[in-house]
C-alpha cells in the first residue's frame, strides 16, 4: 500500500509536547508515513528548556540523505534550528532534492519564553530557506522579526503578512494568538488574504501548538489539499486536541495529539 509521506527536520523535546515528538505524533494522526531529522536534543519540560545540544551539520545532512534517497517526502516541515550552519545544510539538500510542500515554522522563541534562535541564524533563515518554502508559520513576535515592524492590530498583520509574502515569494500563515484578536490566523497566498477564525479554548497547556500546526498543515499537503484547505483542517485538528483538556505537567503543559486515536491498540485496561 502507497502512503503519503512527510518529513519533519526539526529539534526534539524530551517531554514529548513539542518538536520532533510532537511533529510525528500529529503527521501519524494526520494520516501520512512520518519521518525525522534532528537538528538538536533539547533538555526541556512543561516548564521550560534546559539545555539545548546541537547536532553537527555533517550528521544533519547525513540524516536528511538518509530519508530523501529512499522514501522522499511528500512534504516538509521545518522547526527548530538554530545556527547559521545547520539552516545552510537544510536549504543546500531541500534544493539538491527539489523538496516540495515545505512548511517551516520559524522556531524563534519557545512559550516558555526561552530564545531558541541565534540572530544571524534568523538571517540565514531569511536568506537561504524562506525563499525555497511554500509556507512559512510565524506568530506575531516572530513576524515582527521577519517584517521589521511592530505589529498591534488587525491592520499590521495584513502589512506584515503582505511584506514578508512578497519579499520572500512564499506564503504566510501569520498567528493571531498572541492577543491581537480572539486566535484568529491570516494566510496570505497568491496576493489574497484569507482570515480564519479562530475560537480561544479555555486550556492553558498549549505546549507546542505551533509545531503541532505547522506539521498538520504540511501532513495535508501531503495528501494534496490545496493551502487554504490544508490550514483549514490544520486548525480544526489543533483546536480539537486543545479542547480533548489533556492535564500533564506543572506548567504549560501538552495537547492531546492523539486525541482522536480509536480502534484495538488504543484500548485502556478494563
Amino acid at each position: 500500500m502507497k502512503k503519503k509521506t512527510a518529513l519533519t527536520i526539526a529539534g526534539s523535546d524530551c517531554s514529548g509536547g513539542a518538536g520532533i515528538q510532537a511533529d510525528l505524533k500529529t503527521m501519524t494522526m494526520n494520516g501520512v508515513y512520518a519521518m525525522s531529522a534532528i537538528t538538536a536534543l533539547t533538555a526541556q519540560n512543561t516548564t521550560g528548556v534546559r539545555g539545548i545540544q546541537e547536532s553537527t551539520p555533517d550528521f544533519l545532512k547525513q540524516q536528511i540523505d538518509a530519508v530523501f534517497e529512499d522514501i522522499y517526502p511528500d512534504a516538509v516541515k521545518i522547526g527548530m534550528v538554530a545556527t547559521t550552519e545547520l539552516i545552510r545544510v537544510i536549504a543546500d539538500r531541500l534544493r539538491h532534492y527539489g523538496a516540495k510542500n515545505v512548511v517551516v515554522d520559524p522556531v524563534m522563541v519557545a512559550t516558555s519564553g526561552a530564545a531558541l534562535m541565534k540572530t544571524d541564524a534568523v538571517e540565514t533563515l531569511i536568506a537561504e530557506l524562506l525563499p525555497i518554502s511554500t509556507l512559512v508559520t510565524p506568530n506575531i513576535p516572530e513576524a515582527e522579526v521577519l517584517s521589521g515592524m511592530k505589529i498591534e492590530r488587525e491592520e499590521d498583520m495584513v502589512a506584515a503578512a503582505k511584506k514578508i509574502g512578497d519579499n520572500f515569494h512564499c506564503a504566510v500563515l501569520l498567528k493571531g494568538g498572541h492577543s491581537i484578536n480572539d486566535a484568529n490566523d491570516l494566510l496570505y497566498a497568491d496576493g489574497e488574504m484569507t482570515w480564519f477564525a479562530g475560537k480561544r479554548i479555555p486550556n492553558p497547556n498549549t505546549h507546542g501548538t505551533g509545531c503541532t500546526l505547522s506539521s498538520a498543515i504540511a501532513a495535508n499537503l501531503a495528501k494534496g489539499f490545496p493551502l487554504t484547505e490544508s490550514v483549514r483542517r490544520a486548525k480544526n485538528y489543533i483546536s480539537d486536541a486543545l479542547s480533548a483538556m489533556l492535564e500533564l505537567g506543572s506548567g504549560s503543559g501538552p495537547m492531546d495529539h492523539a486525541f482522536d486515536l480509536q480502534g484495538e491498540y488504543g484500548k485502556a485496561a478494563q
